[in-house]
């Protein structure tokens, strides 16, 4: 066979810069937008926030309607004494402390949430070597540092007699969580076993264990373990499990304690007997070109240094361009899904019905990739809660006009208005089903029973009868 050239012609699409921007824009949470913008506005002087909050105004409201909308939306404040936990009404008795209770904010730093802890117990002085201590423990839980010359460097800036900043760092050792600024593992998991009875079975060997064999037990060398501590195999093996059970990490409990809060991007309400969709104005920040910038650079020349502003200019238009076509795209997907969903709003999970991404590009006139880029991530308020664009969407069930979530809630509000003594059975929910359009398998209501942990309608009825 021999090589030989030829000349072929093709026809290909590439993207440009701005078009991949303006993709990757539909992707982005409200925070990440807000960190792109903030590092945008630092870098290109020709950029600048719109802090008009008219520019993100209901649209299309008559007076008469945006106050409609501003009564609907008090109206829907959650009542303070009536929320799930807080009572029915007002003590005047546990008014104060209630109230101290719901205005206190809660810190999402580590540190300061353990300073918070020890405060009933340290005076101010000693918190305040705490949060030393603190400072220079890492992430894990572990000194960032030698201690030695962490306590030296404590114990000058505070004007500290010796040993006294060890002596709090010994608190924060057998504290809450325990182990946390330890100088390595064997101190942390030490600190940690610490407060075990001795009695109980193994509490003692492992203490000896991670004392001066922790490398064998982390090599799961038992001949060795054995021989060293002159213990049988299974109170080796007990202790060993004890020991497994420990935190290695200190830290790492206090960063999955952080709390997260979920902004919404999206709020719908009804007024005036149909549903209100407008964007969060605080998820929904609004750029533009400077116009002192623009007027100026127009009637410049073509000098290299008037070229990079130009080509900045260039850059503020694009990224300006793609956040309102962010911002355009994701109010158009959550109009029509709230079109599309009116019956879950109104009657909860009973009513949702069916719904593909490919509907919803089809009503909106985009791709399906797009409808997935603007919905991940993206979170809707509604006077039912806070839910994410992408929970709106179902398969349907062969046979049924209904989502799989709404047979599970028919499903369960079916059985939670039996009798207790005479329970439904698969079957029978079956046929109730049927007779409210939905065509479903018994295997189908079975596996939703199981999904919402209800026992079969055998079980239900000796509960019942034995109660």
């Amino acid at each position: 066979m021999k090589n030989r050239l030829a000349a072929t012609q093709s026809q290909s699409q590439s993207l440009n810069a701005q078009v991949l921007q303006s993709i990757r824009l539909l992707g982005l949470t409200g925070l990440e937008l807000e960190q792109e913008l903030a590092e945008a506005l630092a870098q290109n002087p020709m950029l600048e926030r719109e802090e008009d909050e008219s520019d993100v105004a209901l649209p299309e409201l008559t007076p008469q309607e945006r106050a409609a909308q501003e009564t609907a939306a008090f109206d829907e404040l959650p009542d303070l004494w009536s929320t799930p936990g807080m009572g029915s009404g007002f003590d005047p008795e546990e008014g104060e402390d209630r109230l101290s209770r719901v205005a206190a904010p809660v810190s999402n730093d580590p540190a300061l949430r353990v300073l918070e802890g020890l405060a009933m117990e340290l005076k101010d002085a000693d918190l305040a070597i705490a949060a030393a201590w603190l400072e220079r423990t890492a992430d894990s839980g572990y000194l960032a540092g030698d201690r030695d010359a962490i306590d030296a460097d404590i114990t000058a800036a505070l004007g500290l007699r010796k040993g006294r900043a060890e002596a709090i760092r010994q608190r924060l050792l057998h504290g809450t969580p325990a182990g946390l600024a330890a100088v390595d593992l064997r101190e942390c998991l030490l600190a940690q076993i610490h407060d075990l009875p001795a009695k109980d079975a193994g509490v003692a060997l492992a203490r000896d264990m991670i004392d001066r064999s922790l490398a064998l037990v982390a090599q799961r060398d038992w001949p060795a373990l054995a021989a060293a501590h002159a213990a049988p195999m299974e109170a080796l093996r007990v202790a060993a499990r004890l020991i497994q059970s420990l935190n290695p990490k200190p830290g790492e409990p206090l960063l999955a304690d952080e709390q997260v809060h979920v902004l919404p991007d999206v709020v719908a309400w009804p007024a005036d007997g149909r549903w209100h969709v407008a964007l969060n104005p605080q998820t929904a920040p609004r750029v533009r070109v400077a116009s002192e910038y623009e007027s100026a650079l127009s009637e410049a020349g073509d000098s290299p240094s008037v070229q990079h502003l130009k080509a900045l200019m260039n850059e503020a238009r694009w990224l300006a361009r793609g956040i309102a076509q962010r911002h355009d795209t994701l109010i158009k997907v959550a109009r029509a899904v709230v079109a599309r969903q009116q019956a879950f709003l109104e009657r909860g999970e009973e009513g949702l019905l069916p719904l593909t991404l490919k509907e919803i590009a089809a009503d909106v006139g985009v791709h399906e990739s797009t409808v997935s880029r603007i919905t991940t991530g993206k979170y809707l308020q509604t006077p039912r809660g806070l839910f994410e664009l992408k929970r709106f969407f179902g398969v349907k069930l062969e046979g049924s006009a209904i989502a799989g979530v709404a047979i599970r809630a028919l499903v369960k509000k079916l059985i939670d208005a039996e009798l207790p003594a005479a329970p439904l059975a698969d079957d029978v929910l079956v046929a109730l089903l049927a007779r409210r359009g939905v065509q479903v398998a018994r295997r189908t209501v079975a596996k939703y029973r199981e999904q919402l942990n209800i026992p079969p309608a055998r079980q239900r009825g000796l509960a019942a009868r034995a109660a």
